[in-house]
């Protein structure tokens, strides 16, 4: 496994990012992840390397660049404290929007390497970085073939930046990851995101993890689940090996 730390630019600056590579002999498809509110930390860094196993170039920005610097910050330590405090700057730095256009700088610098296979990429987005990763298949169709939410909030909401919004001009398959236990993604907006998904004819699956909680991905959540995560991991490289490779 190679892993580079790299600054790629954009409208607003020098974005730090990751990115892993497999081994062996390329080229291979790329995915972007979008991080959840804690940023860059060890947790994110080995979901890299295990995406990157499967056979992907992945790309893991910073999306907190705007903020300047931080942490690494302890998920567990965070929500004991005070959590607005702490991660409500960083979160108010990016957003949906901020990082649809991030993303034009990311896809620009995936042209650049020899080792990206083909322009058809995959998105993968956890808690706020679900909905990003729905707004860059939005965003950009003709090169998000594959995007997919994991316990992402406020999919669905009046929002001018809502990800379901975006609906229409979606190309990509879509795979959501929702909790039974999530206040910020309740049952009526997963049907008002269902909804604008069906009536653009978007192909998509929506699955409910019946008795996980909003960051059961994370391994350094409180409340990970190993065996939901799990689920989560074959549902991600099942789409993105079809879809992609």
């Amino acid at each position: 496994m190679k892993h580079e730390a790299v600054s790629i630019r954009t409208r607003d600056g020098q974005c730090p990012a990751h990115v892993f590579t497999p081994d062996g002999a390329g080229p291979w498809p790329a995915v972007i992840v979008y991080m959840d509110a804690f940023g860059i930390r060890p947790a994110l860094m080995q979901l890299g390397e295990r995406l990157s196993g499967g056979g992907f170039v992945v790309l893991v920005p910073d999306l907190f660049y705007r903020h300047g610097a931080y942490g690494p910050l302890d998920p567990k330590e965070v929500f004991a404290g005070d959590f607005r405090a702490t991660v409500g700057p960083l979160m108010a730095s990016t957003g949906n929007a901020r990082a649809a256009q991030d993303t034009e700088a990311f896809l620009a610098y995936l042209d650049t390497r020899d080792d990206v296979a083909g322009d058809k990429i995959g998105t993968v987005g956890f808690c706020m970085g679900g909905g990003m990763a729905l707004t860059a298949a939005g965003t950009y169709p003709d090169r998000v073939a594959a995007a997919i939410s994991f316990h992402g909030g406020r999919l669905a909401t009046d929002d001018p930046a809502s990800p379901h919004l975006l609906a229409p001009k979606i190309r990509a398959e879509l795979y959501i990851a929702v909790a039974d236990n999530d206040n910020s993604c309740p049952p009526e907006m997963v049907d008002r995101l269902k909804q604008a998904l069906d009536d653009a004819g978007v192909r998509y699956r929506c699955e409910l993890y019946k008795g996980a909680s909003h960051g059961w991905m994370k391994t350094d959540f409180p409340v990970y689940d190993k065996a939901a995560a799990e689920r989560g991991w074959t549902e991600m490289f099942g789409l993105f090996d079809r879809v992609l490779k």
